[in-house]
């Protein structure tokens, strides 16, 4: 037998894996690390997270990056460099960080990689006829693997597609496995580049759980941000909390035919992006408002289409929402979120569920990957159980 095969047959058997999650989001800000400790599968799984960080991308990474996302029209060379050019950043991200944790890759069993999204495609929004959903992550991991001699588990959206999903949000799977309660009706809330949002019912029945996308979260201000005051986000809604929100623009906003459309949905900055926000400008009948009335119009924005989401899915339900990502530390975002949600929705972030915010899609795959080696996988909504993933061996 392959040695390799062998070893990756005794990681499936034994009782616990130690699974380092690699995310690297939209909002581009590096490489979130996870090392998890993971006992057990399917709805016996149990999860602990030893270490955790985020290795920024420099300038330059961010640069060659925005090259080639979110755009329909892109260099087919440039996407065929970047997609081993990634690896090969991740990979020497990884040996450094668990350098600096004291550990060695034989310490580790298996790597989880998302890569990154290229490009997100539901049929909702390429509206190309016949052809399906799909989606495209780049950072090969035959490079991954090789660079670091783990073996690695990626391209995790592909198999969610292929059973009709459209790739996306996968976070359900990880919410439903720790996070579920007999009790409590819950909401996961994830403010992210976009924000999306897992529903966990009380009492956990798997059917009545869903996830979706809801729309832009931090991209639009971050971008603001970097095209107005040359800073990467807005900390802590400073600029905003300075701003006035402009009514004219915001309605406008609103009008994005996504918001109208039922859950589940998903989307990305292949729609919000600054050229829909510059043609909402020329709708709206506008040329320019101050930046930081931008920037409070696009976080009052991000805060009510959250708000009004939920409260249309969720209805009289009283529902405790936890909110992870980004977004949860931004002070004026989670304001305007609690005054726009009604009463029976409760606001907090998810570290009272002990959660870091910033880890918890880094867990995720990590989780996905400890599934795909030793699990059924999860019946969640309409889709059937099934497990995600592709096996990565070094050489």
């Amino acid at each position: 037998m392959n040695p390799v095969i062998a070893r990756l047959y005794q990681i499936a058997q034994q009782p616990s894996r130690r699974i380092v999650g690699l995310m690297s989001g939209t909002s581009l800000d590096g490489l979130d690390i996870a090392l998890c400790h993971i006992e057990g599968q399917g709805l016996q799984t149990r999860c602990q997270l030893e270490a955790f960080t985020t290795v920024p991308y420099t300038r330059l990474q961010q640069v060659l990056l925005r090259q080639v996302l979110h755009q329909r029209l892109v260099s087919i060379e440039k996407v065929t460099l970047l997609h081993t050019w990634l690896a090969e950043q991740h990979a020497t991200m990884l040996l450094q960080t668990l350098e600096q944790w004291g550990l060695i890759p034989t310490d580790i069993d298996c790597v989880a990689s998302h890569g990154h999204t290229l490009y997100h495609a539901p049929k909702h929004q390429h509206r190309q006829g016949s052809m399906p959903n799909a989606t495209l992550q780049i950072g090969e991991a035959d490079h991954l693997a090789t660079r670091t001699g783990l073996i690695v588990i990626s391209d995790f959206r592909q198999k969610h597609v292929a059973h009709g999903g459209e790739g996306a949000p996968l976070v359900a799977y990880g919410d439903y496995w720790s996070y579920r309660s007999d009790t409590e009706s819950r909401v996961l809330l994830n403010i992210g580049g976009i924000s999306n949002a897992t529903y966990l019912p009380a009492g956990a029945d798997p059917a009545l759980v869903w996830a979706s996308d809801l729309g832009p979260g931090n991209a639009l201000i971050d971008t603001a941000m970097r095209h107005h005051y040359q800073k990467p986000y807005d900390d802590q809604g400073a600029i905003a909390a300075t701003g006035k929100v402009n009514p004219t623009l915001l309605t406008a906003f609103k009008d994005e035919p996504f918001f109208d459309a039922p859950l589940p949905k998903t989307t990305g900055l292949e729609l919000f992006d600054w050229t829909w926000v510059r043609q909402t400008f020329a709708k709206a009948g506008l040329r320019q408002i101050p930046p930081q009335d931008l920037v409070a119009t696009l976080t009052q924005l991000s805060a009510e289409v959250i708000a009004e989401a939920l409260h249309k899915a969720l209805g009289s339900t009283p529902v405790q929402v936890y909110v992870s990502g980004g977004g949860a530390y931004n002070d004026n975002m989670m304001e305007r979120l609690r005054q726009a949600l009604p009463a029976h929705i409760q606001l907090q972030q998810s570290n009272s569920l002990g959660i870091a915010p910033e880890a918890k899609e880094a867990v995720l795959f990590a989780l996905l990957a400890n599934e795909t080696l030793t699990g059924q996988g999860l019946a969640l909504g309409p889709l059937p159980a099934f497990t995600m993933g592709k096996i990565s061996l070094p050489s």
